[in-house]
């Protein structure tokens, strides 16, 4: 493999003419067709990023590359534009494919690649799990050359025959470290050894693990050139990282609340380490009137992708997700990362931030940091020299304040939608009544769902809805199935055998996280009573409860291979007690 560097055989990155977003190059002084050249045009590109300079005309001319080069600096262009060059006129059936590791990220790819190829002969098709299988089939009879898909359905298309990979020239592997992070290794080698063997290989992606070099070693030919752009601190070069120590005294999404009530960013992706987390930060957070959604494996492709449409038009102001469900998403203009707990691994940490402070912005990321944080806290100190700003959370009553100006002014925006001025006389006889406070508090509960209904009403998605109603049909499908096995034993032996034994009947069993969810407020009980942070060790009732928990069933699924160890302290009953 050539290594282009400034100086050969050294260890330094090369770097082209120009920014680290804007070379001195036009995409007109580049080997390109004019109908290639006139898509680019529309698309708003006028002057290549260094990555596409230094890319294009080796990949034009077949060349197998490993490109290392840092998020948001044009890596989709400088693959897809020499593989759109290279697919000849007239070409019937797939020439090129690209692999995702996300289904977002392979849409997003699917439609640059579109807007690229616009004035060729060249149709693009997406194959990712979560849509019909029929309308990928039909795209794929119908001759499409270029394929963009995530791992798992592109060899399910292949086994089934649908994909036939005999004529492919270039295949790219996009975020490569990330993919093969997410355990597509096996995946990834089984569709590329279907390719043939003199066809071009392309690695991209912000960083090299040791098993994105095992697939240098195997695929890539001699003569591949290894192109550095970025090393892992070139990631956070432009973003601000700040820390607020967590109290264990307080539950953690009450702290993020405070954190946000503080920071009042304009737009974010709330990072969580599980799947559940994810669900009891939006629940809680929509239950104070912030303009928040999640993403989730739970949800429908069609769904997430409404959801990311809007954040990235900016109609969500903040967005849940975990890396899993969030690997992909490219943002231009978000303004902050902030990570609910510190994944276990560093270069985890690099990806997420590596979401704000885009093409050559200024972003910010925002942690909130607890004991169970210590050791990613230390490599990213240590290893990575990142320098921390610390900060303090404000007190209860600062925060409180400062929220209340908020949801005061969400509800004069909404004033003008409403006939209000006939329930003063009850609001200030409510103020007179010992049970006032309480009647009021949940007048606001009431006004902000409506507000909320409202806006879906308008067009915008629940994804809270979305994810409660997943969940209550697979709750209704477990407890269908298993009063259908009780009928047939019942049947068999009239119940005999589970009273000798002694054996609880299903509507006494202890129920589990998988149980019918009539809303989300059931999951921070579930979080407290599994909680391991620094109060919950020096808790011993806290350590039964947990004991108790494990016993009677575990939590659902998680999109993160590990779990985060700190959800926050405070035994809480339900979600209804952090409102209080």
């Amino acid at each position: 493999m050539t290594d282009k560097t400034e100086d050969a055989g050294t260890e330094e990155d090369y770097t082209p003419t120009g920014t680290d977003y804007v070379s001195d190059r036009r995409f007109a002084d580049f080997p390109i067709s004019a109908e290639v050249l006139k898509g680019i045009l529309e698309l708003g590109y006028e002057n290549a990023t260094p990555v596409q300079s230094a890319t294009i005309e080796a990949g034009i001319a077949g060349t197998d590359m490993l490109v290392r080069a840092k998020t948001g600096t044009g890596k989709t262009t400088a693959f897809c534009l020499p593989m759109i060059e290279r697919i000849p006129d007239g070409a019937d059936g797939p020439r090129a494919l690209v692999l995702a590791p996300t289904r977002e990220l392979a849409q997003q790819i699917a439609e640059e690649a579109a807007g690229l190829a616009k004035y060729r002969d060249i149709q693009v098709v997406t194959l990712v799990g979560g849509l019909a299988m029929g309308p990928q089939e039909k795209a794929l009879e119908s001759g499409a050359q270029f394929v963009v898909g995530t791992p798992g359905r592109v060899l399910d298309h292949i086994r089934r025959k649908n994909l036939d990979t005999s004529g492919i020239q270039s295949i790219c592997l996009d975020e490569a470290d990330e993919m093969l992070s997410m355990g597509f290794y096996e995946d990834v080698t089984a569709i590329v050894d279907q390719t043939p063997s003199n066809r071009q290989v392309l690695l991209f992606s912000a960083t090299i693990s040791d098993d994105t070099k095992r697939l240098v070693d195997a695929y890539l030919k001699e003569g591949a050139e290894n192109i550095r752009l970025s090393t892992d601190a070139d990631n956070v070069e432009l973003i601000e990282h700040i820390i607020y120590e967590t109290d264990p005294a307080v539950h953690k999404v009450r702290s993020l609340l405070y954190l946000l009530d503080t920071e009042d960013p304009t737009s974010a992706i709330i990072f969580c380490n599980t799947r559940e987390d994810t669900a009891t930060v939006a629940s809680f957070l929509d239950r104070q009137g912030l303009d928040v959604q999640l993403i989730s494996g739970e949800l429908s492709q069609a769904r997430r992708s409404q959801v990311m449409k809007k954040v990235k038009s900016g109609e969500v102001r903040f967005l849940v997700a975990t890396d899993v469900a969030a690997r992909g998403i490219d943002i231009s203009d978000l303004s902050h990362v902030i990570n609910y707990s510190l994944p276990q691994e560093a270069a985890v940490y690099l990806h997420r931030s590596g979401r704000t402070g885009r093409i050559g912005k200024k972003g910010t990321c925002i942690n909130l940091v607890g004991g169970s944080d210590l050791s990613t806290r230390r490599q990213l100190e240590t290893i990575h020299g990142l320098e921390f700003t610390v900060k303090a959370l404000p007190d209860p009553e600062t925060a409180a304040r400062t929220r209340v100006e908020r949801q005061a002014e969400q509800i004069r925006a909404a004033m003008g939608t409403m006939v209000f001025e006939a329930y003063l006389p009850t609001v200030r006889a409510l103020k007179e009544r010992p049970d006032g406070d309480a009647l009021l508090a949940a007048a606001l509960r009431v006004f902000f769902q409506w507000n909320r209904q409202r806006k879906a009403v308008e067009g915008e998605v629940d994804t809270l809805a979305d994810l409660r109603e997943k969940r209550n049909e697979r709750a209704d499908r477990k407890a269908a199935r298993s009063r259908d096995g009780r009928d047939s034993r019942d049947s068999r032996d009239g119940g005999r055998r589970d009273r000798k034994k002694g054996r609880r009947r299903d509507d006494d069993a202890p129920s589990d996280s998988g149980g019918k969810l009539d809303d989300l407020d059931a999951l921070l009980s579930a979080d407290s009573a599994s909680d391991s942070g620094d109060a919950g060790d020096a808790d011993g009732k806290k350590k039964k409860r947990r004991r108790r928990k494990k016993k009677g069933g575990g939590e659902g699924g998680s999109d993160a291979v590990a779990p985060t160890a700190d959800t926050g302290g405070g035994d809480l009953d339900d979600l209804d007690a952090l409102l209080s």
